[in-house]
């Protein structure tokens, strides 16, 4: 069951929820315009850019990448200079970007919950083994490195 608590399976939980909500309940709401439609595709995509250079820099420093295990690396480098959570900001951008797509206007506030969830589940935790395998070096990283941008 440890494989329902990841964070795509959250997104696609919240993106069903938008979809859902868009198609059936939109209750006459709408942001239905070229601009938000342009906007959620530059989200997905950027979501979707992030995630893929975040997945690189796993790779490089041959580490895992899965949420709830030990790190054997410290990744500082590529996108992970930006941000120490680039995959979860990643997933926020993509749930915003399918519910500007979708027109899913009440939908809006799966984003922030979203943002809540993967922050209390995910990232609380994983910085919290990457402080104690790491010490000194996770501090530094935190001075100079923003959690989510």
């Amino acid at each position: 069951m440890k494989w329902l608590d990841m964070p795509p399976v959250w997104l696609l939980a919240f993106a069903v929820i938008a979809h859902f909500q868009a198609q059936y309940f939109s209750f006459g709401l709408s942001l239905a315009h070229p601009v938000t439609s342009f906007a959620g595709g530059i989200l997905v995509g950027a979501g979707i850019v992030l995630i893929l250079l975040a997945a690189l820099e796993f790779r490089r420093h041959k580490t895992t990448i899965v949420p709830h295990q030990q790190a054997t690396s410290l990744i500082q480098t590529g996108v992970f200079k930006r941000s120490r959570n680039p995959i979860y900001l990643a997933d926020v951008l993509i749930l915003a970007g399918l519910v500007l797509r979708w027109d899913a206007v009440l939908s809006l506030a799966l984003v922030p919950l979203l943002f809540w969830v993967l922050e209390t589940r995910f990232v609380i935790p994983e910085e919290d083994r990457l402080r104690r395998h790491f010490r000194a070096d996770f501090a530094r990283y935190c001075n100079k490195t923003r959690r989510w941008m």
